[in-house]
């Protein structure tokens, strides 16, 4: 009897010390999630916030380590990553995800959105994230929430930018997307796809007129030192999308599952929230967009939504070759969506 007591507490020690031991942790589950904001962004900030929801919820049973400023690679190397699973999650921007799913390049249409509140208000609309996200298990990716860099503005060194016609002739650095190439042909201008990190002297050299990033990007990027003319032009929301690996998705539990879910609502209201701050408070100097245009003789021009209209009009050759290539109903559903959130 003794000895089979023993035996029996053995065993049950032998179960509590394995049962404590993957509870610690030294045992949580430790993934990596990618982006290129730099770390003071909303962006970094709406990610860090998503790491840290997701660690409390599990009680630390999944720990996410997130990698700022492109460690990871660049957005098309981590796309590629996540796809083979060597990479667990990443935000990467709809134009580098159309590569890939070719139906999110519906968020890239120039003027799609009539407006940031508009824009908003139908990404948030439970039945598009639906929709959007529901092309992409079939390419590897299972798509859970939004973050964003900004809605992006033009800025030159030749001339104020009020119409379509202004923009004709302008050597303008633009992301290298099919849609962005193809929105600024239509407007006449030569759009070159250098990298990012070069647009600073490619202005300053002369080797482009023109660049086209969030006004956030441009100051902080300092790229109104070397352009006169600045327009808010709000032609496209730079949106990214939270995805995950299937196989790591796959993993987890539904319970899980929905905590990420929870957790990238979290992200895209953190990330507005810190963009919007930031417009009010620039990193360093602590004031405003508007008060650092006035200090440095920088001139915004604000489209009326006449101005606007016209830009719009003028990329209905770009809105039809992506009809084409994304389908009808995609496209079709989208505008009544933006229809409907519109006030």
């Amino acid at each position: 009897m003794k000895k089979l007591f023993k035996k029996h507490s053995l065993i049950f020690c032998m179960v509590a010390l394995l049962t404590a031991a993957f509870t610690l942790p030294g045992f949580a589950d430790n993934i990596k999630f990618g982006h290129v904001a730099p770390p003071f962004h909303g962006q970094a900030k709406g990610i860090d916030a998503f790491a840290a929801y997701v660690k409390d919820k599990t009680g630390g049973k999944i720990d996410i380590a997130t990698f700022p400023a492109g460690q990871l690679g660049g957005e098309r190397s981590m796309a590629e990553q996540v796809q083979a699973g060597t990479l667990q999650m990443a935000a990467l921007t709809t134009a580098v995800l159309q590569n890939f799913v070719p139906q999110c390049a519906i968020l890239d249409m120039p003027f799609i959105f009539p407006d940031r509140k508009t824009a908003y208000a139908t990404l948030d609309d439970p039945e598009v994230q639906e929709k959007i996200f529901s092309y992409f298990p079939k390419k590897g990716f299972t798509a859970i929430g939004w973050t964003e860099n900004e809605i992006r503005d033009f800025t030159n060194n030749k001339r104020p930018v009020r119409t379509p016609e202004d923009i004709r002739g302008l050597k303008v650095r633009v992301m290298n997307s099919p849609v962005y190439l193809d929105t600024f042909k239509q407007l006449g201008a030569s759009p070159v796809g250098i990298p990012f990190p070069e647009t600073y002297n490619a202005l300053q050299t002369g080797v482009i007129d023109a660049q086209e990033n969030p006004i956030l990007t441009t100051v902080l990027m300092k790229f109104t030192e070397v352009t006169k003319y600045v327009t808010r032009t709000q032609h496209c929301l730079t949106e990214c999308i939270i995805v995950v690996g299937t196989d790591y998705w796959e993993s987890l539990s539904a319970a899980e599952q929905q905590i990420f879910r929870d957790a990238g609502k979290l992200a895209i209201e953190t990330n507005r929230s810190v963009n919007a701050s930031l417009h009010q408070a620039l990193p360093k100097s602590n004031i405003s967009i508007g008060q650092y245009a006035t200090d440095n003789q920088i001139d915004i021009i604000d489209l009326t939504p006449e101005e606007r209209g016209v830009f719009r009009v003028a990329m209905t050759p770009v809105w039809n070759k992506y009809r084409k290539k994304i389908g009808d109903e995609i496209f079709d559903f989208m505008l009544e969506k933006i229809k409907v959130h519109q006030q």
